[in-house]
């Protein structure tokens, strides 16, 4: 079968590609009344797509969890984003994978769902202003916490993003791109949509998945591969925020964010109120790296 390419973004439903404005899902799907579903954001380099194997695995480990089957597997649906990214004919940009429960009834049985529904979307993304890679981005620190996981587990990258999106909605409103977020013990867990690191003489520290974090593919890139790579010790430890003020450097990673300094929190600076030189280090080597050759396992 000979595939279509096009130059922009392309939607896959259910196995049909078709333009982005022509994309609909019916209203009485359950991903759409009432978020029951999963869903992963994975970057493209060079037409290669960043670490696909992982995301699946977190994909289908959601899946598992929620009682959600998805109608492909892994290779099906690693077959379709390869397949998406290459009819949109970008090299560089961003894909959301989302499996619903699909459509069903107005009540919240997810039995009445008999089919789940895959969407794919290859687009372009720009989360912050290229500027704040070179100076650092200020934060603040959310006053609402983070679900706990008893609730619903933060690592469960469901489409009810609600909790992060109100504090989202306080770091705009601080004229703010990203807030820190703590859980209920007072620990720092993440931001509303990056991982967090702080680098404290020479160490890398970041909090444990018991605090109530989501599972970063970009964070575990950072710990297993680059970290390493350049001689740096990572521990991941319970912090409170007198942990992250007196941090040498405080740098977010995320799939859309990359790796990108903090220069203040609440109006407090961090190190020298720029990017330091081994956030700059992880960041250079990141990009390095996958502009090169981006690692799909």
């Amino acid at each position: 079968m000979t595939t279509l390419i096009q130059s922009g973004p392309v939607v896959y439903i259910d196995g049909k590609f078709m333009a982005p404005d022509q994309a609909m899902i019916s209203v009485y799907d359950h991903g759409f009344l009432y978020g029951d579903g999963i869903f992963e954001g994975i970057r493209m380099y060079g037409g290669k797509v960043f670490k696909l194997a992982s995301h699946l695995e977190r994909l289908y480990g959601g899946a598992a969890e929620i009682r959600l089957k998805p109608v492909q597997d892994r290779a099906q649906m690693a077959q379709a984003v390869r397949d998406a990214v290459t009819r949109s004919g970008l090299k560089d940009g961003y894909i959301r994978l989302v499996v619903s429960r699909g459509k069903g009834s107005l009540g919240l049985n997810p039995n009445h769902c008999p089919t789940s529904s895959t969407i794919i979307i290859v687009d372009r993304i720009h989360l912050y202003p290229p500027e704040m890679y070179e100076q650092g981005m200020p934060v603040i620190v959310a006053k609402r916490p983070r679900i706990p996981a008893v609730c619903l587990d933060p690592a469960l990258k469901s489409l009810n993003y609600l909790n992060n999106i109100l504090a989202k909605v306080e770091a705009i409103d601080a004229g703010m791109h990203e807030a820190i977020m703590l859980n209920l013990n007072g620990e720092v867990s993440e931001c509303t949509g990056d991982n967090i690191f702080i680098i404290k003489d020479g160490v890398l520290h970041t909090p444990p998945v018991s605090a109530g974090i989501l599972r970063g593919v970009t964070r575990r890139f950072v710990i297993d591969t680059l970290a390493p790579a350049a001689g740096m010790k990572v521990v991941e430890n319970p912090m409170l925020l007198k942990d992250v003020f007196a941090a040498d450097e405080v740098f977010l990673t995320g799939t859309a964010a990359e790796i990108i300094g903090v220069s203040s929190i609440d109006g407090k600076k961090i190190g020298s109120g720029k990017v330091g030189p081994l956030t700059h280090k992880l960041a250079s080597d990141f990009k390095k790296r996958v502009q090169v050759n981006a690692p799909e396992d």
